[in-house]
């Protein structure tokens, strides 16, 4: 657990087309704050690094599985996924040009240097929600982790993610028994039913206990082989 003494210190201020994104330090700890509201920090990780590891054990033994994580965030799930030889392609979509600058050449780059210098791994500056919709290319796993979770979006089009039609576009995304797992900092069944009225199967939720208040969880669905 940790305490702090002293006040966050603001590393870089953006002011980006969806609003302003800082970078602080709290002690020991590197945070981002979207719009004034608090995103993640470098305290823990283990929810961002479960939300790789459910998504590879939902699939199928096929070889080399292509994932694309969405929210770079402070680098977790990339690096975990990066240090797992199993996936294959590994694509991230980040919105924020400022964030993609922290972890290439700012305070970030601990995080994440050895991952972004693997050749599997693709960095996309672009917004998910467009990305979902449009991109011809498909994965074996969707690893979602751009908000708070479905009922708590750090800015009002994310919403669109997880109506039906968001939904839709996440399965045009996946290959047949593809995976798609939603990060969300407090349980869902509203989406978990959004996930079975879409199609998914096998629909589930893992949780991963906090320090305080109720638990992060990960929301899973497989799309029909």
């Amino acid at each position: 657990m940790h305490t702090h003494t002293t006040a966050p210190v603001v590393l870089d201020r953006r002011e980006g087309p969806y609003g302003e994104v800082v970078l602080r330090r709290h002690g020991e700890l590197l945070q981002i704050i979207a719009n004034g509201c608090f995103l993640m920090d470098t305290s823990d990780g283990r929810s961002e690094r479960l939300l790789v590891d459910a998504a590879r054990d939902a699939l199928d033994d096929r070889p080399r599985p292509a994932v694309l994580i969405g929210g770079l965030g402070v680098g977790f799930s990339l690096a975990h996924a990066a240090a797992d030889p199993r996936w294959g392609r590994i694509a991230v979509v980040e919105r924020e040009r400022a964030i993609i600058d922290w972890h290439r050449e700012g305070p970030l780059a601990e995080l994440s240097q050895t991952a972004l210098a693997d050749p599997r791994t693709q960095i996309l500056h672009t917004d998910l929600v467009t990305y979902i919709s449009e991109a011809p290319e498909t994965y074996d796993a969707l690893c979602l982790d751009i908000d708070n979770g479905p009922d708590w979006t750090v800015t009002e089009g994310n919403n669109s993610l997880y109506s039906p039609a968001g939904l839709a576009a996440c399965k045009a995304r996946l290959t047949p028994g593809g995976v798609l797992a939603v990060w969300s900092a407090k349980p869902s069944s509203t989406f978990d039913d959004a996930l079975r009225n879409a199609g998914f199967q096998r629909v589930r939720t893992e949780e991963i206990p906090v320090a305080r208040g109720i638990p992060d969880v990960v929301h899973l669905g497989v799309r029909a082989a």
